[in-house]
């Protein structure tokens, strides 16, 4: 290695080890929240998981912001911020929560599995980059696999559960993309708080007059809650938006190929569910999908979305 490239190692490694640091404590963050929705779902019901979460999850936004006396977002940006509140701050908690009625949380991670090739995907678009036919090649391969292990799954159909899953990863999937340049920007906890805020007007009336009467909750419960609530809706996206605007959406994005596994684990440990052979073969095809994905993106998808040169605020 020449000197020339040493000192350029040198001195990307430390902002390419924040990105990949950043998204992989996002990633941890997620990988618990199927298990930690399910443990909640009986006693809370869907809309209080799905959607009620969001509350308390603004209040700790609200004060952070006011703490740090954030400046307000510009209008371009609150019109960013509304995609990012209707893909993860509405659409995919309360997308997934009405698939884990119908299904596990073990099933469901195998459908999860397409979010790192849906992600890259939106932000192949909105860079107008140009990834080789491989990419989607490789994305129809794992969409296949997808559908066909809940073909399987459902004797011989897709069911509810699967549709709402797959609107989950759709939704997840755009407010990742935008909420990740959006981060470049604003810094990633102001974007999830920002978002929460946003949202809030519309989730507190619709949780107050839709949500299921509560029924009975023990201790895992409210862990359960407590968890998606602070940890999936806030603490974890503080950490992946950072770590999207660190590293690029869609190289970043690839970490969540150790999301389905580590669901499953906690599946395992925390729920004592059975992983069968062909749950986890499906993970497995899922996973090599993105990864080709990955892969064979174009040179000028890496050097777009890939960029770290923009600044982060803190």
């Amino acid at each position: 290695m020449s000197v020339k490239d040493s000192a350029t190692v040198a001195r990307r490694a430390p902002l390419l080890d924040a990105g990949l640091l950043w998204g992989s404590i996002g990633v941890l963050a997620f990988s618990v929240t199927f298990p930690a929705s399910e443990a909640a779902l009986p006693a809370f019901g869907a809309v209080t998981v799905g959607l009620g979460r969001a509350i308390p999850a603004a209040l700790l936004g609200a004060v952070c912001l006011l703490a740090a006396r954030a400046p307000r977002p510009t209008a371009n940006q609150w019109r960013r911020l509304a995609l990012v509140a209707v893909g993860v701050v509405v659409g995919f908690p309360l997308c997934s929560v009405l698939a884990l009625r119908d299904t596990t949380s073990a099933h469901s991670a195998v459908l999860v599995g397409l979010l790192p090739a849906a992600t890259a995907a939106l932000a192949v678009v909105r860079g107008g980059e140009r990834p080789k036919w491989p990419f989607w090649a490789a994305c129809g391969f794992g969409m296949v696999t997808v559908l066909g292990f809940a073909v399987v799954q459902g004797a011989g159909q897709i069911r509810v559960a699967d549709l709402w899953l797959l609107a989950a990863v759709g939704l997840a999937a755009l407010g990742y993309t935008e909420g990740g340049v959006l981060a470049r920007e604003l810094g990633g906890w102001q974007v999830i708080s920002w978002a929460l805020l946003l949202a809030l007007p519309a989730v507190i009336p619709v949780t107050l007059l839709t949500a299921e009467p509560w029924h009975a909750p023990d201790v895992n419960a409210w862990l359960g809650l407590a968890y998606v609530s602070a940890v999936s809706m806030f603490a974890g996206f503080y950490a992946w938006y950072r770590g999207l605007a660190l590293g690029g959406i869609a190289r970043i994005s690839q970490l969540q190929l150790l999301q389905p596994v580590l669901t499953l684990m906690w599946s395992a440990l925390l729920l004592s569910q059975h992983i069968s052979p062909a749950t986890a073969g499906a993970a497995v095809l899922v996973i090599a999908a993105v990864a080709v994905t990955q892969r064979t993106r174009s040179r000028v998808a890496t050097q777009v979305s890939g960029d770290r040169t923009a600044p982060v605020p803190r």
